[in-house]
């Protein structure tokens, strides 16, 4: 009896769809991504065994540099752009649509309320070299800490129970300072603060021998 003979079918796969979608996709992620600014300042925080990671959103953060400098920063633009539009209008600053444009896009603040007009004016590598780059002062007749606190936690837009207060002091911050920051919070009813470190080993966890 004769063997019926198999019509073998071409395996080639055509993949002119998949290179398309492929190279849609990377155009996309190219235009869509974007990277995070500088830091102003670079910090050496001191070592701990904590390993609870710092979240991604609904942070307000403040970093000290070795200086006893205070910068403020917090993520989410919808909330920089209420956050910075809230003190415009309150102090009177004068602010420009770019110089807002500037906030809300850009990174941590480390100046006085009254500078900050011409700080949001400056391009970040400017700052680092002038002056009005001191900080955010937190004297008793002037503690704009508190003032920035208020006005971010009021920006959160229904947030204020996931959200985190976080301090990031340079290991050679001077003490003095880092208790005033902190005083800053207890004065605002804020008791629950993080304190963000670098992850150092468990010393219960290394073998010994």
């Amino acid at each position: 009896m004769p063997r019926s003979k198999v019509t073998r079918k071409s395996t080639l796969v055509d993949m002119t769809a998949m290179t398309d979608m492929v190279f849609l996709l990377l155009t996309f992620f190219m235009l869509a991504t974007r990277f995070k600014p500088v830091e102003p300042v670079a910090v050496i925080t001191p070592s701990s065994i904590n390993t609870q990671v710092l979240p991604d959103s609904d942070v307000i953060l403040f970093t000290m540099d070795k200086k006893g400098r205070i910068f403020f920063d917090m993520d989410g633009q919808p909330k920089r752009k209420q956050l910075i539009g809230d003190l415009d209008k309150q102090f009177q600053l004068g602010l420009t649509e770019a110089e807002k444009h500037n906030f809300i896009v850009g990174t941590s603040i480390g100046t006085e309320l009254k500078h900050l007009k011409a700080y949001l004016a400056m391009r970040p590598e400017q700052r680092k070299e002038h002056a009005i780059e001191s900080g955010i002062p937190t004297d008793s007749a002037s503690n704009e800490v508190k003032i920035w606190l208020q006005y971010a936690t009021a920006s959160q837009q229904g947030n204020a129970r996931t959200l985190k207060y976080c301090v990031r002091a340079d290991n050679d911050a001077p003490y003095l300072q880092v208790k005033k920051l902190l005083a800053s919070f207890k004065e605002r009813n804020i008791q629950h603060i993080n304190l963000v470190t670098n992850l150092k080993a468990n010393p219960l966890t290394k073998s010994s021998y």
